[in-house]
Formats: C-alpha cells, structure tokens, sequence
C-alpha cells in the first residue's frame, strides 16, 4: 500500500466506526485502539478489551478547533495560543467535556483532546464527522507499540478492524 492510498482502508475504517465497533490504527503518535467518542457501547468494548479500569480515562482525537469546540464546555485561551503555534502532536486536557460518551472524561469532567495532524487520522476524522477514541493498542499498563510490529496478535484479534495503513513502517 502506497503512503497516500488509503481510500480502501478509510471506506473500511468508517464502516466499522459507524457500526460501534473498534479499530486498530495507526495515529500520529501510536498505534492505538479507536472508536466513536461518543458511542458508549462501543467505548466500553475498548475498556473490556484493554482490562483497563473505568475510572482510567481516555483521549480522543479531533480534527480541528470547529470539533474541538462541540466536545469541550470552554477553551482556555492559552489552549488555542498552543494549537496556533504547534506543529507537534500534543493532547490538551480541557476543564470541561462535553457530548461525549461515559468514560471518556475524568471524574472531574475534564478531557484530553488532541487535533489529529496525521494524514490518515485527520481524513478519517474529517469523513466520520465525529472525535475518536486514542488509546494505545495493549493491555493496560503494558508498554505502547509505536510501530505495528510490537502490537501483540491477541491485541490485533481484539479489534474489528485493523487499518492496513502503515503496518510495514519501521
């Protein structure tokens, strides 16, 4: 599969995201599990999957401040200075979530966002109109897998779909 075609794997991607299921793919910090943020069914799948406690929150990924601003109550001004000027990944935990499912905000409600700057991600993002889930594909505690490669079978069997995108990089 080329760097940029990807069509395929989007249509496939979408497909099951639309369904409620979990996606294995790659972001642009991990190889991650993911899902619609606001699907709590589908969110909870994640949870079983990893055996990671609820109380343990999750990040998603949006793919611009427009998205940004239907997930989150108020964005800090510093918040916004930060995304103008990074050209990194970088997650910000906001105050105050909201329209999202059960566990992806803390007790406290605040989230953690990231504004998805990876090609793939942001397209996928962008056509599914909604945030998604960013969660490292393992169990919880274990390390992250930042190439496919390190992503144990058991893991890969969990999802309903494994993005093709990126899977021989190195």
């Amino acid at each position: 599969m080329k760097e940029t075609d990807f069509t395929e794997d989007l249509r496939l991607t979408l497909d099951v995201l639309i369904q409620g299921g979990v996606i294995l793919y790659p972001t642009d910090t991990i190889w991650g599990f993911g899902c619609d943020a606001t699907n709590q069914n589908a969110v909870e799948k994640i949870f079983d999957i990893k055996k990671r406690r609820e109380s343990k929150s999750l990040i998603i990924l949006v793919n611009g401040y427009g998205m940004l601003e239907r997930y989150v109550k108020n964005i800090p001004a510093v918040a916004a200075e930060i995304l103008e000027v990074t050209d990194k990944p970088i997650t910000i935990i906001y105050p105050e979530g909201k329209n999202l499912a059960q566990g992806i905000c803390n007790e406290d409600g605040s989230v953690g966002i990231r504004v998805c700057t990876d090609d793939f991600c942001s397209e996928l993002i962008t056509r599914f109109r909604k945030p998604i889930v960013s969660t490292s594909a393992n169990f919880s505690d274990s390390s992250s897998p930042s190439v496919f490669s390190e992503i144990e079978d058991e893991i890969i069997k969990s999802a309903d779909y494994v993005v093709k995108y990126r899977q021989t990089d190195t």
